[in-house]
């Protein structure tokens, strides 16, 4: 099949690159092209901030209805497109049906939640000394906001990244993920454009691999862009939240996870092992919120682990397209490979492997803390089970981590669930379920090194939009000279 060619989307117009020059998009499960799109340089940046910027009076100043109106147009052109982005999410980042069914139907609900907060309150009144005055606390738009989205959840993460901005009336420049620049980029635009939403209000700015640096720092530097959220590895984070901050431009940071589930002695143990499965394999592994150590009470453990291998062994896997297939590919050559390093070393340290290995979906214990497999993010389809002593060791071993975005507890005691869920530091916890969880209007975020800052709901429209205290006089003042 031939591949697909796209350009940058500036000011409501599809253009290419001002150099012409293009970068290609790869399948993942086939290494073919997928796609050729538009690689931007500097100048490319700058006229997409250009446009935002000539966008923001006009949009900041349009009446809720009218945004509202557009958002929701935008939901229902989204669910519209199901069986597209079914077919984009398979040939460009190696996503099963049923996860991009998912992205389709979460980023629908973000445009629908983001419809529902532009009439929301905007301000207070606040109380006064001064006679006869009224003094007010209210919320207004930044102005141009630079959004950075991610390849694993490229519909959900680029619509994320734009919804709350446009809704609180700021514009956008999106800069999509090499690996995804349609799913996570030109095709939020596409549904955006056909909705309504006025030219130069998003903008998409794709770019090569190599680029990646040099696009970041020219749009977060530009003056005109007054916030920046990024979604994406903690690695990046650093450097997108050190750009941020070197320009004094607040950011929302949503980034990498290491992230426990517990499954306590009094645990539905089948129930347990479905959730499991689901957290650590979802997307082959492939979300920040992925389940990627489970920590089991010692008198249960061996029954679950063999009963998770079990589970996990009976997966489906290969082809993205095929509807059957529950777990498809990694998103790349080098992906795979540390995914496999990380197994091999845990092995060659004395780790057990119960089920996979080579590639396939694995289940590993005998994890030790000194093996990087229980340190860093696997972020891959893979997932380690330790036999803890206690509660106390649970969190202990939870909090053992620079990451804290998700955890699950799995109890039939609610009230020991949340005693538990207060004492690990994370952003998001869950009892009675596993880690993987996401509804537009909750704040979603997390601690330490898994960033700062909240999407979702309320929090993402005051993430991007300003506080101002204004007063009017009563009458005439009275000054000491």
């Amino acid at each position: 099949m031939a591949s697909e060619t796209r350009q940058l989307f500036i000011g409501g117009e599809s253009v290419p690159a001002l150099d012409g020059r293009t970068t290609d998009d790869l399948n993942p499960y086939t290494g073919e092209v997928h796609a050729v799109v538009a690689a931007a340089g500097k100048a490319d940046v700058t006229r997409a901030v250009d446009a935002a910027q000539e966008a923001f009076a006009e949009w900041s100043a349009t009446s809720p209805s009218t945004r509202r109106r557009i958002l929701l147009r935008a939901a229902d052109c989204m669910e519209a497109r199901t069986s597209e982005a079914i077919a984009l999410m398979a040939g460009e980042v190696g996503g099963v049906g049923g996860w991009a069914g998912f992205n389709i139907m979460l980023a629908a609900n973000i445009l629908r939640e983001a419809a529902a907060a532009v009439s929301q309150p905007v301000g207070e009144v606040l109380t006064t000394e001064t006679p006869g005055q009224l003094s007010l606390a209210v919320r207004e738009p930044l102005g141009v906001v630079a959004a950075f989205a991610p390849w694993n959840a490229p519909i959900i993460l680029g619509t994320r990244a734009v919804a709350a901005p446009i809704a609180a009336g700021n514009t956008v420049v999106l800069k999509p993920s090499e690996d995804a620049p349609i799913a996570s980029g030109l095709f939020i635009a596409d549904v955006l454009q056909e909705a309504g939403l006025p030219a130069g209000v998003v903008n998409v700015v794709t770019n090569a691999p190599d680029d990646a640096a040099e696009v970041a720092q020219v749009l977060i530097g530009d003056p005109r862009v007054r916030a920046v959220n990024f979604t994406g590895s903690t690695e990046v984070g650093r450097i997108i939240g050190t750009l941020a901050a070197q320009h004094l431009k607040p950011a929302v940071l949503e980034l990498g996870g290491k992230n426990s589930l517990l499954v306590l002695d009094d645990a539905d143990l089948d129930h347990a092992v479905d959730a499991a499965t689901f957290g650590s394999f979802h997307n082959a592994g492939q979300i920040c919120m992925s389940t990627d150590r489970i920590l089991v009470h010692r008198e249960v453990a061996e029954e679950f682990t063999a009963k998770l291998a079990a589970k996990v062994a009976s997966l489906p896997h290969g082809d993205p397209a095929d509807p059957g297939t529950v777990i498809g590919p990694v998103i790349s050559p080098r992906a795979a490979e540390r995914v496999a390093a990380l197994v091999s070393e845990a092995v060659g340290a004395g780790a057990r492997i119960r089920t996979g290995g080579d590639g396939a979906a694995t289940v590993l214990d005998g994890v030790t803390p000194d093996m990087r497999i229980f340190q860093e993010e696997i972020f891959g389809p893979a997932v380690v089970v330790t036999a803890v002593a206690d509660d106390d060791e649970a969190v202990a071993i939870a909090n053992d981590t620079e990451h804290g975005l998700s955890t699950g507890i799995l109890t039939e005691d609610s009230r020991r669930g949340l005693a538990l869920a207060r004492r690990i530091r994370t952003g998001i916890a869950h009892v009675g379920n596993q880690t993987v969880d996401d509804e537009p209007q909750a704040p979603f975020g997390g601690v330490k090194a898994s960033g700062y800052g909240r999407f979702g709901g309320r929090w993402g429209i005051e993430a991007f939009s300003a506080t101002r205290w204004v007063t009017v006089a009563g009458g005439p003042g009275h000054f000491p000279y």
